[in-house]
């Protein structure tokens, strides 16, 4: 099928409200790795417990992650022993530790009986000089000793080259076919600072794809400039094989790709397949918030609580009749849920449908009186509720019943 016909046939389908999945179009299988537990931890003012850490991990293998970045063994002896807890408890996902380019840091990896090594090594110039004060030969020195000491190990290795984006692009791909050869099983791909484009991140994958092995390829992005999940599902249409991601976007600085967002778009606006079990998408994003104590944004994409809310009145009109009018996809099929939300720019469809939501009539007069009300409240920073709207109703019969008592 050719590729953007494929595209623009996917979209066509899901706006007229057909399951495009049920074609079988994209059988292409992306897999998630999951690293809410340690970039999405290193979020500044978040701290876990391992009982935390172990919740979350529980949560994001029965959603149906792939791999389980658990966290950096290294750090500490009590993150080593959260990191084994987890691997130990997990049925289904690969766990995973950071090591940096040292042998001890694969050791401590190792101990917490991981399943996969991630080893990773700054590659840009910025980074060897002002970081690590390596030169480029010394980090490919580094890369091959550590990555097969790793190896020798019998765990899984995923190589990163830490600022990969910013780094010279044949000395990148120098870095990756040393660590391919030295026993890498896959690499990744992080853009550290979150400085690429779409069009930058089609290159780069191309240009990479082109000059390795076919092993396969993960790809990392920061949101520093609010590009995180356009720019992996960049990587993904051209040729990354494993999307990096943390819930709800969480992370350093201005965060990574959110995972709810990156497997909503690979699933309904490519067609291709995640092991993901969407459905599970708001609850796990909604444990991941509790736990970090950070709330997630109303206006958040698939899982924010204004996702799928409507209150301008020609929309509530057109979800009403067709919800894929106004929704590019079914809430349910990501485990949130429709809200007709009354307001500043309610019309009458959205207060008749409230109304019979309640058990009651909506009469004409009825639905005009609640209408001017909601529209008065609303300027006065009144949230209407249902609380709210018994109260406007009431009013009107009480009102109603005076008028005819007399």
């Amino acid at each position: 099928m050719h590729y953007h016909d494929g595209r623009l046939y996917i979209i066509h389908k899901a706006y007229i409200g057909v399951d495009f999945r049920a074609y079988g179009f994209g059988a292409r299988v992306i897999k998630i790795f999951d690293t809410t537990l340690r970039d999405g931890e290193q979020m500044p003012g978040v701290a876990l417990s391992n009982e935390e850490k172990l919740q979350i991990a529980l949560a994001l293998d029965e959603a149906g992650v792939d791999m389980i970045e658990a966290g950096f063994a290294a750090v500490s002896k009590d993150e080593q022993i959260a990191i084994r807890q987890i691997a130990k408890e997990v049925y289904r996902a690969d766990v995973v530790s950071l090591a940096r380019m040292s042998k001890s840091d694969v050791d401590a990896a190792v101990s917490a009986d991981v399943d996969m090594v991630h080893v990773f090594i700054a590659t840009s110039d910025i980074h060897l000089k002002y970081k690590l004060g390596i030169s480029r030969e010394e980090a490919l020195r580094r890369v091959e000793e550590v990555v097969s000491y790793a190896k020798s190990y019998g765990v899984k290795v995923l190589f990163s080259a830490e600022d990969a984006t910013r780094s010279d692009l044949e000395f990148l791909a120098r870095v990756y076919k040393t660590a391919i050869e030295a026993g890498a099983d896959e690499i990744n791909v992080p853009d550290t600072v979150g400085i690429m484009t779409p069009s930058r991140m089609a290159y780069l994958i191309r240009f990479l794809r082109e000059r390795l092995p076919p092993v396969p390829m993960h790809i990392h992005c920061h949101d520093d400039f609010g590009m995180a999940v356009a720019n992996t599902i960049t990587a993904i249409e051209n040729g990354a094989d494993v999307a990096q991601v943390v819930v709800n976007n969480f992370g350093e600085r201005a965060g990574n790709a959110a995972l709810e967002e990156v497997v909503a778009a690979l699933h309904f606006l490519l067609g291709m397949r995640t092991n993901v079990k969407l459905e599970k998408l708001y609850e796990l994003s909604q444990l991941v918030s509790k736990l970090f104590g950070v709330p997630v944004p109303p206006n958040k994409a698939v899982v924010g609580e204004n996702a799928f809310s409507h209150e301008a009145g020609i929309h509530v009109h057109g979800v009403l009749n067709n919800p894929f009018t106004y929704e590019p996809m079914r809430p349910e099929d990501v485990g949130n849920k429709r809200r007709i939300v009354l307001g500043k720019h309610s019309g009458r469809h959205a207060v008749e449908w409230a109304l019979k939501n309640m058990g009651i009539n909506p009469s004409e007069d009825l639905v005009e009186y609640v209408l001017n009300t909601v529209k008065e409240l609303a300027v006065k920073k009144v949230k209407i509720d249902e609380s709210i709207l018994k109260e406007i109703v009431t009013t009107y019969i009480t009102a109603k019943s005076r008028r005819y008592a007399i």
